[in-house]
């Protein structure tokens, strides 16, 4: 009888260390990277129909940040569209690959992304991987407005103006000719959009970023007005995470750089990292006009 009982205290212990570390540590992940000021919203808009979003970066895998997002809406009924500036030509593989067999390869993985993400379409230009400066913003709003124009999206997805999350001059210049384009054009005729939502991250996993990650540390202002817009709300997207983990490591050839967005995500268990990492940031750019009337509000 007191082996059985020795049996069942031992049992009980176990269970309950399996059970309750895990949560301890979601617990503290939690705590270490999201501020409970920000609200939660369930999808980026509410709408009564099938609306468009149109997620507009300059380079394959930057959907990633916005990767379960994007899914969610789809799932609820909403037509997703990705536009690619450039085929990411110019990103460091140590020699590994030619910008031609890099722009290849990367087309294929951007191919396998948009396919798990479950876009309607895909559209892949070929501009100047780290040379969109030389194009200027002008150029950017132009070919923006072309693919606005084609695709009619309600809503459009793209990165802030100040920072491109990190500081990627890319990623700063798609985000301001976005945001300039949008102020400048909502609510005129012909202009289908009526918000943009650009990619964020709350303080919290800003000051985590200065710590661990390299191109944060050598990139990110110090000034914090020229920062990060702070947060209007997060999307959970926990359901999501074998799928977006699926996208992620369908970018091969940045296994290094996904490293910085999302890290440890190939040491920690997914069902640990999947309640840590388990939010999407989003600041809703204001007009510069009277608000106009949303339709899918």
């Amino acid at each position: 009888m007191g082996i059985r009982k020795g049996i069942k205290i031992t049992l009980i212990i176990g269970i309950s260390i399996v059970v309750l570390v895990p949560l301890v540590l979601i617990g503290l992940g939690r705590r270490l990277l999201h501020d409970s000021s920000i609200p939660q919203q369930e999808l980026l808009f509410r709408a009564d129909s099938a609306k468009t979003i149109l997620a507009f970066f300059p380079h394959p895998d930057d959907e990633v940040t916005v990767a379960g997002t994007l899914m969610k809406m789809n799932n609820v009924g909403h037509r997703v569209i990705l536009v690619c500036l450039t085929q990411g030509e110019a990103a460091d593989t140590n020699g590994a690959y030619t910008p031609e067999e890099l722009a290849e390869i990367r087309t294929l993985e951007m191919n396998h992304a948009a396919e798990v993400i479950g876009a309607e379409y895909l559209e892949l230009l070929s501009y100047p991987d780290g040379g969109l400066a030389n194009m200027g913003v002008d150029s950017i709003k132009s070919i923006a407005l072309q693919a606005i124009q084609k695709f009619k999206p309600d809503a459009l997805i793209s990165y802030d103006s100040k920072v491109g999350l990190y500081g990627h001059p890319d990623h700063k210049l798609t985000g301001l000719a976005l945001e300039q384009l949008f102020q400048d054009m909502v609510g005129k005729s012909g202009f289908s959009p009526r918000a943009l939502f650009q990619v964020t991250l709350s303080p919290k996993q800003i000051d985590l970023a200065m710590k661990m990650s390299k191109g944060f540390q050598e990139n990110y202002p110090i000034d914090p007005t020229q920062g990060l817009p702070n947060p209007s709300f997060y999307i959970k997207t926990t359901a999501y995470f074998d799928r977006v983990m699926e996208v992620v490591s369908g970018h091969a050839s940045q296994a290094e750089t996904l490293q910085d967005l999302l890290p440890y995500h190939d040491v920690v268990p997914g069902f640990i990292y999947s309640r840590i990492f388990d939010r999407e940031y989003f600041y809703e750019v204001p007009t510069k006009k009277p608000p106009v009337q949303v339709a899918f509000r």
